[in-house]
């Protein structure tokens, strides 16, 4: 594949371009972004990493805009997964909401940075030691495993806030444990010190250099082709930032997710190993002579494979027993949270629907198993006490006609 340096400088112009984009016009000042503009903005870039895929089509051919297909669906895959990781991070930092996309641009940024110099050191090794192919194969299916046996030992998510690089930083810099804005540093007793917006910012860098060694394999799994790598990994962050709050509160209910991660991984893990033994160099393997079997993996294998495996991830998280049971404890949640915090002056129509919402919702609780109550419900004390207070106010709305007074919004990290 060849691309001549216009069309890589053209290329950079504009995911450069598109990050500034974002910077400027988006995260300057600091606000949540409601749910209509973060679909409308990641249904923009989707769009424009499609409309690149076709543009690969015409320049380059359909076996190079599968690849680049079959990397960029891969790549969003892993982006989600990255996402559970950062919900957890900001959460422990407690993150203010309206800061929460700042700190996300961040991270993105600093995972395109930190990609790319993956993706040229990676492209030149694999190209001057075809051997390597095995070790990613090795590493990839290693990391298959490691994502089965945390699912299948129920493992709880490591605090990640407290990883090496904050611990790091707080020993050699003063800190503050308060918020100054989206300030970074502030005065504290007349001496700077870092905020926790700061540290936030740096366990994401130091979380997204782990996420590289699993991203910058598998991409290579599915192309070698070091423009393809690096426009599918540039396009699959692009959008991130909006795709958050977009499935923020669906991100639970995708509950078999690294299942499906763990099946792709494992399938890109072994489609590296057969590429290997067919470029076989290494003496102790068939003498130094490639081996044509089993035969190679095709691109359109690939894709069917990957996009296969996450279409069935998410059906079967959404409508598997489990999957309604949070469905149904999740949505009575919010239903009831929506209720007691809906404003005195909110039409009786809004209070209608809630309430019908919710008792269609309270209808299948019977249906779900005490186990997956016991799994899924933290605090069920609270959370009782929550659909309760919910159902007494519409009782009272009811009765006297009298519109209750609202609670204050429960803040969400």
């Amino acid at each position: 594949m060849e691309v001549s340096p216009l069309v890589w400088t053209i290329t950079i112009v504009v995911i450069v371009g598109m990050l500034a984009f974002d910077y400027i016009f988006h995260v300057r000042k600091a606000h949540e972004p409601h749910i209509k503009e973060a679909a409308i903005w990641s249904a923009i870039y989707v769009g424009i990493a499609l409309l690149f895929g076709l543009f690969v089509l015409w320049d380059y051919g359909p076996t190079f805009a599968g690849e680049y297909y079959a990397g960029y669906i891969t790549e969003k895959a892993l982006s989600v997964d990255n996402l559970f990781v950062f919900l957890i991070i900001m959460a422990s930092f407690k993150v203010p909401r309206n800061d929460q996309q700042k700190v996300l641009l961040f991270g993105i940024t600093f995972a395109l940075v930190a990609r790319t110099a993956f993706i040229f050191i990676g492209a030149a090794a694999l190209n001057a030691l075809a051997w390597l192919f095995y070790i990613f194969g090795f590493f990839l299916i290693l990391t298959a495993i490691n994502l089965i046996r945390g699912e299948l030992k129920d493992e709880d998510e490591e605090d990640e806030a407290n990883n090496f690089m904050v611990r790091l930083a707080k020993r050699f810099m003063h800190t503050t444990d308060y918020y100054d804005g989206d300030k970074l540093f502030t005065i504290e007793n007349g001496k700077r010190a870092m905020t926790p917006m700061l540290l936030v910012m740096v366990a994401i860098g130091g979380t997204d250099l782990l996420f590289a060694f699993d991203s910058i394999p598998a991409i290579f799994g599915l192309t070698q082709e070091t423009y393809l790598v690096f426009t599918a990994v540039a396009f699959s962050l692009m959008g991130l930032r909006q795709l958050y709050f977009l499935i923020d509160g669906l991100l639970d209910r995708l509950i078999y997710l690294s299942w499906g991660l763990a099946i792709i991984l494992g399938f890109i893990g072994y489609k590296l190993i057969v590429h290997a033994l067919h470029e076989n160099d290494l003496p102790f393997i068939n003498g130094g002579h490639p081996v044509h079997f089993p035969p190679e993996v095709t691109i359109g294998q690939s894709l069917s494979v990957i996009v296969g495996v996450l279409v069935l991830t998410v059906l079967i998280s959404l409508y598997s027993p489990k999957g309604r049971a949070l469905r149904v404890l999740s949505g009575l949640r919010n239903v009831a949270e929506a209720y007691v915090t809906l404003p005195k002056d909110a039409p009786a129509s809004e209070r209608e629907r809630l309430a019908a919402k919710g008792a269609k919702l309270a209808s299948g609780m019977p249906n779900i198993p005490q186990k997956y109550r016991d799994e899924l419900i933290e605090e069920e004390d609270e959370f009782r006490d929550l659909l309760d207070r919910a159902r007494g106010k519409h009782e009272h709305f009811e009765r006297t006609g009298e519109a209750p007074e609202p609670e204050a919004p429960v803040t969400k990290e």
